[in-house]
């Protein structure tokens, strides 16, 4: 059969099993669009290559399989570059095709050239430039093997414009198996009775949950572990989700702007097991401070990552499902009267008290029911269990990260390790696409939404069920509350002396606009009641323009120097078994 690289492509991506991909065509990469016209893959027409490149993350993140997204070349290239970045801090599997210039012309800064491939090598797993059409019957499979194997992550093929276009025959016998997830060599028997014999002895543990708890599908296998050991958890911003928050063993998100008593914890704690986490400066603060009694076990799928901030006295490599399945094969039926279980009754006990006693506060809904934390724990009142909850980044993050009560895995989507405004409002779009029959909902304030508000258009075109809800309060929030925490009130650039009215830009797109604000007679009723109708809507809430995220360690502190709002300023006593 004759193809051309570009209905190559197409056909590859077909057996794959990719229905959807996201993209803005152009020159360079036209002839893979002329040969889109007699595919049955479904384009998705961003506004922005940035808005492609996180629909596409929006698809992954709900999956845990590859998306693609495409771009042609030079700018349309370069705008791709913060979604890829995105995906490789917080390990999202994508693959990413770039239109490129003719073969002849590359490196004679012809007209849209750059050099896609040599940006893209820090920021990508791998990357490919294609030089034949024969080459994609062994690059396509191995980019999504490589997205989706071990630690996930983008993958960029860089597809110059001669290739598109030159001709190749191929029999159906030529066409390679697609490309799927090879399996993690198993992590060494040693070393999984080594850390059944720590956890087993321990008195005071803690498991540390970090984003590989989601990439591996392990959330039920961690709180069975802690159940068994009676021992409480704390999730990064990551892991959220992992564990329902109402669950017991769940003390909450850890770090900046987690609650002091998972720092009263981890401070106290005598192991630390770190399951699918990095030991980012968000979560740990001053890092040689960070869980100073404790005797660390970490288990992560990427090699690179034990001892790469912390120094575990455990280091285990391998997939946290496959490692706690044997953990738990291994580990003896704890005794009811044993000191360790007596011991580890009374630290559990300790930590829902600590959990008790320091609240992230919430004014009394009814004289505030549109402060921020009254609204997130409201939605998640009015929404199903099932929601999908895409953020963009500031305030209203740490917020949603904080108060909304998430209960299921890959039911929150946000821009973790790189931390991209622009990034809920297109993620939405994507984890609608996903999963249809789901509500997905984009919590956005005001300064990230005008990042990419243009991928409206985009949503009214496929008119999804995704409702934007903006905490409005005219201000870049997390900037404006650093400078007045730590730079003496000194504001800079951190107000919008103009903004526009959300609600009046979304019905120019023909989406559904709402504005609310302390005004309407219920405000939360005239929330309940947008969300309740189908399709996409936006609703503007205006929010104060005072209120901090709290608790908040200063940047470059530990933990234990939190920030909070309670006048008592209390700590916690070291706790003795």
């Amino acid at each position: 059969m004759h193809y051309t690289g570009a209905t190559l492509l197409t056909r590859l991506l077909e057996r794959q099993g990719i229905t959807y991909l996201a993209g803005i065509p152009g020159g360079a990469i036209l002839p893979f669009y002329d040969a889109l016209h007699d595919s049955p893959l479904q384009h998705i027409l961003a506004r922005h290559e940035q808005g492609a490149g996180f629909i596409a993350q929006g698809m992954a993140r709900v999956t845990g399989r590859a998306a693609v997204c495409v771009a042609t070349s030079g700018p349309g290239a370069t705008n791709l570059i913060t979604a890829i970045a995105d995906a490789r801090m917080d390990s999202i599997p994508l693959v990413a095709i770039t239109g490129q210039v003719p073969q002849t012309l590359i490196g004679t800064d012809a007209f849209q050239e750059v050099d896609t491939y040599g940006l893209s090598v820090p920021i990508t797993k791998h990357n490919f430039l294609v030089r034949s059409p024969a080459e994609l019957l062994e690059v396509v499979p191995l980019a999504f093997q490589l997205a989706e194997s071990g630690r996930p992550g983008p993958v960029l093929i860089d597809f110059p414009k001669d290739v598109q276009t030159a001709s190749i025959e191929l029999s159906d016998d030529d066409l390679p198996e697609p490309g799927r997830r090879l399996p993690t060599s198993p992590c060494a028997e040693t070393s999984i009775r080594a850390l059944a014999d720590l956890l087993s002895q321990a008195h005071r543990p803690v498991l540390y949950l970090g984003g590989g708890i989601i990439a591996s599908g392990a959330g039920s296998a961690a709180l069975q572990l802690a159940r068994r050991l009676q021992a409480p958890i704390v999730s990064s911003l990551n892991a959220l989700g992992a564990i329902p928050t109402e669950d017991p063993h769940l003390l909450g998100m850890l770090g900046m702007h987690g609650t002091r008593a998972t720092h009263f914890l981890l401070d106290e704690a005598d192991v630390v097991f770190a399951i699918g986490a990095r030991f980012d400066d968000r979560a740990t603060g001053k890092v040689a401070e960070f869980c100073p009694r404790a005797t660390i076990a970490h288990v992560d799928i990427d090699r690179a990552e034990i001892g790469k901030i912390k120094n575990p006295f455990l280091g285990l490599v391998g997939d946290a499902a496959e490692v706690l399945t044997r953990l738990h094969a291994l580990m003896s039926t704890p005794v009811p009267n044993d000191q360790s279980a007596l011991a580890r009754a009374a630290w559990l006990a300790q930590a829902q008290t600590w959990r008790q006693r320091y609240p992230v506060r919430q004014p009394p809904r009814t004289t505030d029911p549109l402060h921020p934390t009254n609204l997130c724990a409201f939605l998640g009142e009015v929404l199903p269990a099932d929601a999908l909850i895409t953020t963009d980044v500031g305030q209203h993050q740490m917020w949603v990260a904080q108060c909304y009560p998430f209960r299921q895995p890959r039911t929150f989507l946000t821009s973790g390790g790189l931390g991209t405004m622009g990034f809920g409002l297109p993620a939405a779009i994507g984890a609608a696409l996903a999963a249809p029959e789901r509500r997905v909902v984009c919590i956005s304030g005001d300064g990230s939404f005008l990042m990419n508000m243009q991928e409206l258009a985009t949503l009214a075109d496929h008119n999804l069920s995704v409702a934007v809800v903006i905490f409005n309060n005219s201000q870049l929030g997390l900037v404006r509350q650093q400078q007045e925490l730590f730079f003496r009130q000194r504001y800079a650039a951190s107000y919008f002396s103009t903004g526009p009215d959300f609600s009046a830009v979304a019905r120019a797109f023909g989406i559904r606009g709402y504005r609310v604000d302390a005004s309407d007679k219920d405000p939360l009723a005239s929330i309940a009641a947008a969300l309740a109708r189908p399709g996409p809507c936006l609703i503007d809430i205006a929010v104060t323009d005072v209120a901090n995220v709290l608790p908040m360690v200063p940047p470059g502190a530990a933990n234990h120097q939190t920030l909070h709002n309670d006048p008592a300023q209390e700590t916690a006593a070291a706790f003795s078994a």
